[in-house]
């Protein structure tokens, strides 16, 4: 439900916050979150806990369900048609987000991981013994993990990618990149 995690994340909670204040299990505020249908009930109590309008969240929890989109882009009035499309644009936009958000948050959990495993690694080394440095391959290892890791999560900018060939040609061009 992405007005539900849109208030959550405006608020700044995290999910178990919101199920906390709400009185709703973490697990149901991920489904709704993933898109699941709220009962009136859940709706409710999220309304009261974030001070909105329950009617107010329920039209944007039947806005973003995918039959009211269609319902709306069928509709005969063209100016109707057209915001359904630029609010499922919108709405596409803020998932992709969502998502890169996730695996951007999921990389620096990763990174502050090893930042601590790998010096403890380390100093358990030199500790034991100083003759065989063991600690350099699991710090090799999991840094091309956490390398690759990072390189996954851009793919929209990937090396030698269309953006880098646009800023080449007008590099080339000597034309301002816009």
């Amino acid at each position: 439900m992405a007005s539900i995690q849109k208030l959550r994340l405006q608020h700044g909670w995290s999910q178990q916050q919101l199920a906390d204040a709400s009185g709703l299990s973490a697990r149901t505020i991920q489904r709704l979150e993933a898109g699941a249908v709220p009962s009136v009930e859940s709706l409710k109590s999220i309304a009261a806990v974030f001070e909105v309008d329950f009617q107010t969240l329920r039209e944007n929890d039947m806005l973003s369900t995918p039959n009211t989109l269609a319902s709306d882009a069928g509709s005969s009035s063209a100016t109707a048609a057209a915001s359904a499309g630029a609010d499922a644009q919108r709405d596409h936009e803020e998932a992709q987000a969502f998502h890169y958000v996730r695996k951007l948050k999921g990389f620096y959990r990763h990174a502050a991981q090893f930042a601590v495993v790998i010096p403890v690694l380390w100093a358990i080394n030199l500790w034991q013994s100083i003759d065989y440095m063991w600690a350099v391959w699991p710090t090799l290892g999991w840094g091309l993990g956490l390398a690759l890791h990072g390189f996954s999560i851009n793919q929209g900018h990937r090396l030698f990618g269309p953006q880098w060939e646009r800023a080449q040609v007008e590099r080339r061009l000597g034309r301002p990149l816009s």
